[in-house]
């Protein structure tokens, strides 16, 4: 049996909140009370990349499978995805948001108490890629530095963890950061489209939705109220787990990492996207009902970035309200780990969120895993560039 023991000082406040969370941990659900959302940085790479581009290098395979030009974005809702130069690792980029979310919240370097890489892409499989992220971004060697990897959910996975930290009194503030690099994937999937022999259409379906991932990098900085601007408080989490369908959307068993990517993946999307739904709903109930309890209406919410149908079904699946939801992916594609916080500060920065709004981040990811968070918004410092208008 494994044990533990508290090193710290146990407080009687902290000790009613170990004593709540513990019994709301057992029902998969984490009521935050002293977190806060203080920034959002992202990085939009240079290099656009239209649907119909893609079509076009896809030419020989449609035209033997008597396919329609302008399908992938009918069926998708995606018109462009950005990509990396092919030299990036992914590691520069994310210090470069870090940075830029440090500056935007007037936060020093030596104030980071965790570190958390959160993305799929990263750039050797050992050390972590946060240890070259902590590294460029000049924080201090008291930095708890980690890589957290689970499909889509990585950032907000960092996100929940920060935040547990933070409401302990571990650390003070957090960075949680990630960059996704879809390049590898697009070609490597390109390739095999065109150059594999004796193709069919049901035989091309598991790899489509490798056509529709994009590039991007984001970053969040979460603090302890006591030293917050924002006031934007991070209220709950709820998350569940159905790996039962963890073989949906799967890479192959030995792609590499950093330059050396040439992945594919194997996506069901159909059954991919059921799941999916099933797995909301079932997480949509309690999340509600939680912040039902502690008075916070649901008044606006971010979804994954997938793609049109996979809206269109959640939504009416968890009857959200089309627009009180915001999107990125007619103009992103799927930004896979990123795509969430990314789309938040999107919003943010477009001004679509209102002071004291109760906004839901409703996470999806392939596992099949939900992670759904609530947050009572504040004037989030938000540092947004997009390299292609550079």
């Amino acid at each position: 049996m494994c044990s533990w023991r508290w090193a710290g000082t146990l407080t009687p406040a902290r000790t009613r909140w170990l004593e709540h969370s513990t019994s709301r941990l057992m029902n998969t659900l984490l009521q935050i009370q002293n977190v806060c959302l203080e920034a959002l940085a992202y990085l939009l790479p240079a290099e656009r990349v239209s649907s119909g581009q893609i079509e076009q290098r896809l030419e020989p395979l449609y035209r033997r499978l008597g396919l329609v030009e302008g399908r992938l974005e009918a069926m998708t809702g995606i018109a462009e995805r950005r990509l990396w130069p092919a030299e990036a690792l992914p590691s520069d980029t994310s210090a470069q948001v870090a940075c830029m979310a440090m500056e935007a919240a007037h936060i020093d370097p030596s104030q980071i108490g965790l570190l958390v890489h959160g993305s799929v892409c990263r750039d050797r499989l050992e050390p972590a890629t946060a240890c070259r992220v902590h590294h460029l971004a000049g924080l201090s060697p008291e930095c708890l530095v980690y890589d957290v990897s689970n499909a889509c959910l990585g950032l907000l996975n960092g996100m929940l963890q920060a935040a547990a930290l933070i409401e302990l009194g571990a650390v003070q503030a957090a960075l949680v950061v990630g960059t996704e690099n879809s390049r590898s994937l697009l070609e490597s999937t390109i390739r095999w489209l065109v150059e594999t022999p004796g193709l069919d259409r049901q035989a091309i379906k598991p790899a489509m939705a490798s056509l529709t991932i994009g590039s991007a990098a984001c970053a969040v900085l979460l603090t302890h109220r006591t030293i917050s601007r924002t006031d934007c408080g991070v209220g709950l989490a709820v998350w569940r787990a159905e790996s039962a369908q963890h073989r949906l959307c799967q890479s192959g068993p030995d792609d590499a990492v950093g330059l050396g990517m040439q992945p594919l993946m194997d996506t069901d999307s159909e059954a991919l996207l059921a799941a999916g739904i099933e797995a909301g709903k079932a997480t949509f109930g309690p999340f509600v009902e939680q912040l039902q309890r502690m008075g916070w209406p649901l008044q606006a919410t971010i979804c994954h970035q997938v793609g049109s149908a996979h809206r269109r079904a959640i939504l009416k699946a968890l009857q959200l309200d089309p627009q009180s939801d915001y999107i990125t992916y007619p103009y992103l594609g799927n930004t896979g780990s990123v795509a969430l916080p990314l789309t938040l500060a999107v919003a943010a920065e477009k001004a679509q969120l209102v002071d004291q709004q109760i906004v839901g981040l409703l996470g999806i990811g392939s596992g099949v895993n939900c992670l759904m968070m609530a947050c009572r918004w504040g004037p989030v410092a938000v540092y947004g560039r997009d390299l292609a208008a550079a």
